[in-house]
């Protein structure tokens, strides 16, 4: 048994009192002669008797009585097999979940609200001497620091709703992250809903020496319903075309959701209505269309009617309507005449020509497309930026040479999985499968003829299939040998074709099947940045390249919140690092001066909308050595306690203390010891 108050076993010494006061207390007798005193000699020896038995018990009484009072005073308990050494400064390492599912309401009020009261309550069960430390979703630097109790406290009081999302690892990674470099005896608590996708239901890899405590809160059970995705159809935008917009909602409730409005609004104007129903935890797709846009940047923001979860009712999206589009044409001295022709069709095309001794490699992420043709050999530094291209989102279309040098072709295309030439063929034959299923091809034709006019080849390279990645031949020669094939390279696209764009080799060049080719394919292209980004998740953005100078900073705003990015500068591109810096969604504006580069939405993490929870059994798989708390016991401290510290006797000590007390009052009353007469005969 140990004493959390030692100090008070000092007290014991007025036990002392009692016995003084019973040793001293000497009774004064009133004399009253008798002629002879025979006959009560048998009566004064029993009251003598008695009266020493009813002295003794009192004393006893008011001894134990003045014992029990003082050990409770000193808080005796019996220590638990992992309880930390009594008087020893301990340090205690406190997580409050302040995710998006933490405004969920429960009988007590907000989840937040009621982890902010229990973080309190567990600093309020340990010593004043204690040290603490707040943690949020945030992972901010001021929580890697110790505080007192009042300090700690105070930062729990500020604790407010955060778009950020971990999983239980990297929350107790942290908090092991400090207490590694303190000494003294930690524990951990985590106050948290646990929601599902917290964890995979993995066992937590926790420091043996370290108490790990779950605190669930227990929140009602409520349906919802989110906009988990959105993707346009068409890769390319022009002004006043019919748009379709594929929306993926998700009803993360067991019950079916009926006539949910979804409104779709652009710059700021209604552009698309309807309602929708889904069964429980169904996702599905549904296709808006509008149109009417002008050109420049669109903001866009899905709104639905879900209540009462409604942290996620807003979807925010942006993309940029061009007015026009460059294409580069690096060809071997003199420009293709037929790439040329094609392009000058439609003013969407802008088309620069250069030889393959005279490109800007720093102009190459301008382009959304780069054509290839008539090039004897390509070389090794062209080759490199070209796949640094790629690599990063542009599209390559790569016709063959008449004269051309296959293995530097090879040094080109192998290495982005590409099908590479071999050997020319000098055969006459027949394109003689189309895939209309392809992107390229999927909005070309209303019907199919039974017997299509294609493309009549006269020779061929031979081409080499990659023996790994993503490949869809658009194009086939009998078989099966490609003609035009497309393939997925990073995060671009590269398209090859087996023959020269020369009529030597096929009659391509003034077949009806180039022009849909060169602009499906052009359409198709582009790096442009994504839809949107997601707060907690995406930190950092990729942008075209951004020349600044000393004086000038990029600055994302959105009217009301400013931040500085940190900017780099990578070949090719610029990368902006927001860190946690972004604390709210919406649509920002990225500004160079007063210039806007370009216009960028965030949202929240869509993990936070699934309002299902680990259960008990769950949180004592992920932590068996562990403890499992709920929320919802009537004392969260008195469980504490006894977690802490082990059995606690102190009130067992009251009630023996209150019970001695009574004894000697009972005794005091109704113990007699003068009541019995003297019966012996005269």
């Amino acid at each position: 048994m140990h004493f959390l108050y030692p100090g008070f076993l000092f007290a014991l010494t007025t036990l002392a009192i009692p016995v003084i006061v019973h040793l001293f207390n000497f009774r004064r007798y009133q004399k009253v002669y008798f002629s002879n005193v025979q006959f009560l000699k048998e009566l004064q020896e029993q009251q003598a008797s008695r009266r020493n038995l009813k002295e003794r018990l009192i004393l006893a009484a008011r001894l134990l009585s003045l014992l029990f009072l003082v050990l409770a005073f000193a808080k005796p308990f019996i220590p638990a097999n992992n309880a930390a050494p009594v008087g020893k400064q301990q340090i205690v390492s406190v997580f409050v979940d302040n995710s998006y599912s933490m405004q969920t309401l429960s009988k007590e009020g907000s989840l937040l609200d009621e982890a902010k009261h229990h973080a309190k309550e567990i600093a309020a069960t340990y010593g004043i001497n204690d040290r603490f430390q707040l943690l949020t979703q945030d992972f901010e630097g001021k929580h890697q620091r110790l505080l007192n109790r009042d300090e700690f406290n105070d930062a729990v009081d500020a604790v407010k709703i955060s778009p950020q999302s971990r999983d239980l690892q990297q929350i107790v990674n942290r908090q092991q992250s400090l207490i590694k470099s303190q000494s003294g005896t930690a524990s951990i608590y985590i106050l948290s809903d646990y929601q599902n996708n917290m964890g995979q239901r993995s066992a937590i890899k926790a420091d043996s020496g370290i108490a790990l405590n779950l605190v669930q809160l227990k929140a009602n059970k409520l349906p919802n319903v989110a906009v988990d995705s959105v993707w346009l159809l068409s890769a390319v935008h022009r002004p006043d075309e019919n748009e379709k917009l594929v929306v993926r909602l998700h009803n993360y409730a067991d019950e079916k959701a009926e006539r949910v409005p979804l409104k779709l609004t652009i710059n700021k104007m209604q552009k698309a209505l309807g309602s929708f129903s889904l069964g429980p935890r169904e996702v599905q797709n549904d296709t808006l269309s509008f149109s009417g846009l002008q050109a420049g940047w669109q903001r866009c923001e899905l709104s639905l009617q879900d209540n009462p979860v409604t942290f996620d009712n807003q979807f925010y999206f942006t993309f940029n309507v061009k007015n026009q589009m460059p294409v580069l044409l690096i060809n071997g001295g003199a420009s293709n005449v037929f790439l040329k022709a094609a392009f000058t069709t439609d003013k969407f095309f802008v088309t620069t020509n250069t030889q393959d001794g005279n490109v800007d490699y720093g102009s190459l992420a301008g382009y959304p497309l780069i054509v290839l043709s008539d090039i004897r050999s390509i070389s090794a530094g062209l080759a490199q930026q070209l796949k640094n291209y790629v690599n990063k989102g542009g599209s390559l279309l790569v016709f063959q040479s008449a004269d051309e040098d296959v293995k530097t072709y090879q040094a080109l295309l192998q290495p982005l999985n590409a099908a590479y030439p071999e050997k020319l063929v000098n055969e006459t034959t027949k394109v003689s499968a189309i895939n209309i299923q392809s992107k390229v091809f999927k909005s070309v034709f209303e019907q199919l003829p039974d017997n299509p006019d294609l493309p009549v080849v006269k020779k061929y390279y031979q081409m080499h299939a990659p023996a790994r990645g993503v490949s869809e031949t658009l194009l086939a020669l009998p078989g099966n040998q490609p003609f035009f094939s497309a393939y997925k390279s990073g995060r671009g696209q590269v398209y090859v074709a087996a023959v020269a764009l020369d009529e030597d080799f096929s009659n391509l060049p003034r077949h009806a099947m180039l022009l849909p080719i060169l602009f499906r394919v052009g359409l198709l292209s582009g790096h442009d940045q994504p839809l949107f980004y997601t707060l907690g998740q995406d930190e950092t953005i990729e942008a075209p390249t951004i020349q600044l100078n000393e004086k000038q900073v990029l600055k994302l705003t959105d009217g009301h919140t400013s931040i500085i990015p940190d900017a780099r500068q990578q070949e090719g591109s610029t990368l902006l690092f927001l860190s946690d810096q972004l604390k709210e969604t919406g649509i920002y504006e990225l500004k160079k001066q007063d210039e806007i580069l370009s216009v960028i939405a965030f949202n929240d993490n869509r993990k936070e909308s699934d309002l299902t929870y680990l259960t008990a059994a769950d949180l004592k798989n992920m932590a068996p050595k562990g403890h499992f708390l709920n929320a919802a016991t009537p004392s969260l401290k008195s469980e504490l306690n006894s977690i802490n510290l082990g059995l606690q006797l102190w009130k067992l000590c009251i009630i023996l203390a209150l019970l001695f007390v009574a004894a000697e009052i009972l005794l005091v009353r109704f113990y007699k010891v003068d009541g019995r007469r003297a019966t012996v005969t005269v």
